[in-house]
C-alpha cells in the first residue's frame, strides 16, 4: 500500500508539473506570434514612418517594456492570472512594435531563416533542461554574471562603436542565451513541481516571460550572424 501510494503520488505531481509546463510553453509561442504579428502589421503600415521620426515614442515603449517586467516578476502573486496574462501579451505586442524597425534593416527571409534557427536551438536545450538530472544552478549563476556583462559591454560600445567587439558581444551573447534556456527551464520545472494548483496560472505566465525573453533575446543574436543586411 505505501509503494502504491508513492507512485500515486509521484504520478499526479508529475502530471500536474507536465501540465504546467504546457501552459508555459503554449503562453509562449501565443507570447511570440502576437509579437510577429504585431511586427509584420507596423513594418507595412504609416506606423513604422511615425516611429522613425518620433524618437519619443522608443523610449515611452521601453520604459512600459521595463515596467510591465517589473510588475511581473515582483508583484505577480499580488495580482490574478487573468491580469497577469493581459500584461504578458501587451509585453509582446509592444516587443512586435518596436521590432518593425528589423525588416528595415533585414530582408524576411533573413528573418524567417533565423527565427527557425532559433527556434530549432531553443528547442533542443529546453528539452536538454526539462530532462536533464545534472543541477545547473552553478551555470546559471555564472551566465548571470555574464549577461551583466553583457550589458555592460553593449553599453560601452554604443559610444566606442567597435565592430571587433560588437562580434565579440554577439558570440557571447548567443552562448549566454542558449545555456539560460536550459537553466530557466529547470528552474520553471523545479517551481512547477512545488506550485498549488491556484498558482498554476501565475507560474505559467512567469515562466512563459522568462523563456519568451530568452527566446527573443537569442534571436536578435543569431540574427546578426545570419542576417542579411538590405544594403
Amino acid at each position: 500500500m505505501q509503494n502504491y501510494s508513492y507512485d500515486n503520488g509521484g504520478t499526479a505531481l508529475a502530471s500536474m508539473t507536465s501540465a504546467i509546463m504546457k501552459r508555459v510553453y503554449f503562453k509562449m509561442t501565443l507570447g511570440l506570434l502576437a509579437t510577429a504579428f504585431t511586427a509584420v502589421y507596423c513594418a507595412s503600415s504609416s506606423f513604422i514612418n511615425f516611429y522613425i521620426t518620433h524618437s519619443w515614442l522608443m523610449w515611452v515603449l521601453i520604459a512600459a517594456e521595463f515596467g510591465i517586467v517589473i510588475g511581473l516578476s515582483g508583484a505577480i502573486q499580488k495580482m490574478s492570472s487573468a491580469m497577469a496574462s493581459v500584461l504578458f501579451y501587451v509585453f509582446a505586442i509592444i516587443n512586435g512594435m518596436m521590432f518593425s524597425t528589423l525588416f528595415l534593416a533585414y530582408s524576411p527571409t533573413a528573418m524567417i531563416k533565423t527565427f527557425f534557427i532559433t527556434a530549432g536551438t531553443f528547442g533542443a536545450m529546453s528539452v536538454y533542461g526539462y530532462f536533464t538530472d545534472r543541477d545547473l544552478s552553478r551555470i546559471g549563476s555564472f551566465l548571470y554574471m555574464a549577461l551583466i556583462g553583457l550589458i555592460i559591454a553593449s553599453l560601452v560600445n554604443i559610444f566606442l562603436r567597435s565592430s571587433g567587439l560588437d562580434w565579440i558581444i554577439s558570440i557571447v551573447g548567443v552562448i549566454v542565451f542558449v545555456g539560460l534556456t536550459a537553466w530557466d527551464t529547470q528552474q520553471v520545472k523545479n517551481m512547477a513541481q512545488y506550485a498549488l494548483p491556484e498558482q498554476a496560472g501565475r507560474l505559467a505566465t512567469l515562466g512563459a516571460l522568462t523563456l519568451y525573453l530568452d527566446f527573443i533575446n537569442l534571436f536578435l543574436y543569431l540574427l546578426r550572424f545570419f542576417g542579411n543586411s538590405r544594403d
